[in-house]
Order: structure tokens, then sequence, then C-alpha cells
């Protein structure tokens, strides 16, 4: 009987011992945060800034890898594919990846079921822009100005949100403006300064600095609400296109990383962006700080995920080939 009791302790004590491995030994190797960008561009500058945020919380080196092409895709499969260990997280738009599932035909992976939103770190609004010298001062005149054009108007677009801002910016104000597709936002900005396109739309992080270099006026933002970061910009719900579409940015694991190292990586995470440096560093490039709990900001990201399929309903946007 002694001998039993003794054999039940060990296993008791080895249960215990055993029960929160992965919070104990985490991390005991390099962490690896991949971005789907290139290096030097928006999304690259906020995944490093993040990871210096990160590397003495973490301990350990933490290698940045730029793994671009095939519109993120590469990148996305790469993580998707990656061990559940908590070894390979992606750094990314999540607004951009919930998009990918709707804008591919045969998308390499089901991005819905294959990640977990471990942390969410700041959301942006999308920029409706004019050059510096067009005649409309506020979104209100652009609209009116828009509606006298007729189908002479036209905008200028170059990623997803942008087409469905506009798509539903012409539904809601029944405009004929045509839009003009670009591959990147940087090369509308001459066709918008000339006049050759009547508006644009460029995410916030790359639009602050067009706008503080007067190469750009912003008339209005995509989110519901202003912004804490740009205030002085009004919503384009303000003037009456009821749009509500922030960009946010977060941490992925893939699906079936322990909950522990889910969780363990969310405190840190929001320790990071919440610091007061890191806040101003957000707020330069017109980004509010987001912080959620690993479960709230799943279902953060499942229903931006519903929202995009609608999202490209509305706008007619043909998923690729």
């Amino acid at each position: 009987m002694r001998h039993l009791f003794r054999l039940c302790g060990i296993l008791a004590l080895g249960g215990l011992a055993s029960a929160p491995v992965h919070a104990q030994s985490y991390p005991s190797q390099d962490i690896h945060f991949v971005i789907g960008f290139a290096a030097g561009s928006g999304p690259d500058t906020i995944g490093r800034f993040v990871a210096e945020k990160m590397r003495p919380m973490l301990s350990k080196p933490i290698v940045v890898e730029n793994k671009v092409g095939a519109g993120g895709n590469i990148a996305t499969e790469y993580v998707a594919r990656a061990k559940p260990d908590g070894y390979t997280l992606y750094i990314t738009g999540g607004s951009a990846l919930a998009a990918s599932g709707h804008l591919f035909k045969h998308p390499p992976v089901d991005v819905l079921k294959s990640f977990y939103t471990i942390a969410t770190f700041s959301k942006q609004p999308v920029f409706l822009v004019v050059g510096p010298n067009s005649p409309a001062k506020t979104f209100k005149e652009l609209t009116a100005i828009l509606k006298q054009k007729g189908d002479k108007a036209s905008y200028g677009t170059a990623f997803p949100s942008a087409r469905v801002a506009g798509a539903m910016y012409a539904k809601t104000e029944n405009l004929k403006a045509v839009e003009v597709q670009y591959r990147t936002s940087k090369d509308w900005v001459n066709d918008l300064i000339s006049g050759a396109v009547d508006f644009a739309f460029i995410d916030s992080t790359s639009g602050v600095g067009l706008a503080a270099g007067g190469r750009v006026r912003v008339l209005a933002v995509t989110t519901g609400e202003r912004s804490k970061a740009v205030p002085e910009y009004p919503t384009m719900k303000d003037g009456g296109v009821p749009i509500d579409m922030p960009g946010w940015w977060a941490a992925f694991a893939p699906a079936g990383t322990p909950k522990p190292i889910i969780d363990e990586l969310n405190v840190k995470f929001s320790k990071a962006v919440s610091e007061p440096d890191s806040v101003e560093f957000f707020r330069k490039l017109g980004n509010d700080v987001l912080v959620m709990k690993p479960e709230e900001a799943q279902k953060y990201y499942e229903q931006d995920y519903k929202n995009w399929g609608e999202y490209v309903r509305i706008a007619k946007i043909e998923p690729q080939g």
C-alpha cells in the first residue's frame, strides 16, 4: 500500500510539473517575426519597431524575416504551415489578412482556420485625399464637384480597402466617377497633383507624410469615429457616407499554438505597444493603439473576415486567379 501511495504521489507531481511546461520553458530559442512586405515599407517599419520593443521582454533574439510576393500569400502560407510552437509569428495587417481570404479564387491556405490572433497593436484609417490644387476643401465640396463632373470624374486606388471605400462612396452618393487602379499608392500621386484624377485613397501610414509635405490634402477618413491620432480629419460618415472600415495591425500565430504561449505573448505585446514611446510612434503614423485580449482579438478578426466578404461583393472585386 505504501508503494501504491508513493507511486500516486510521483504521478501527481509529474502531472503538475508537465502541465505548465509551455509557459515555463517558452521561449527557449530564437523567435521569427514574418512580414509579407519589403524592408523599409510601412508594414516593415511597424514590425521592426514592435520587434525592438519585444526583445528585452522575451529575453531571446527576434529575427525579422521579409517574405515578399504573391500579394502577401508567400508570407501567409509560410506562417500557416509553420510548427505551432510560438517561434514563428506573423506580423501583418489584420484587415489585409482577412481580405485575402476573399480576394483569391484559390488561396494557398484558409486564412480563417489557419491563424489565431495573438494580440492587436493599432488601428488606422484610410485617408480620402485630393491634390493640393483641388478646389475641394471639404468632403461635401468634393461630392458636389464629382456630381457636376459626372463620368468625367475619376479616382485612384491601389489596394482593396481603397477600392471598397471608393465603391461605397460612389454607391451612396450616386456618383459616376471612374475608378483608376494603380500598382501602388505612390503611382497616383503625380496624377492627383496634376488633376488627372480627382481624388484617391491612401493608408494613413503613408498618407501622413504626404499630407505633411503638402503633396495631398486629407478630406476624410474611413473610420466610423475620428481617429485620436489625427482628430482634425472628419469621417466619411460625417459627410453622409456610412462607412466604418479601419485597417488594423496585429500578431498572428499558426492555429494550434498552445494557449499558455498565446496568453504570455499577448501580455508582452500589449505592454510593448502601450508604452508612451509606442503610443507616440503609432500616432505619428496616424494610428491609434489598439489592445485586446486574445479571445476578443480573435473575434475581431473573425468579424472582419465576414465583413470583407460583403465588402468584396459591394465593390464588385473579381477574385484573382
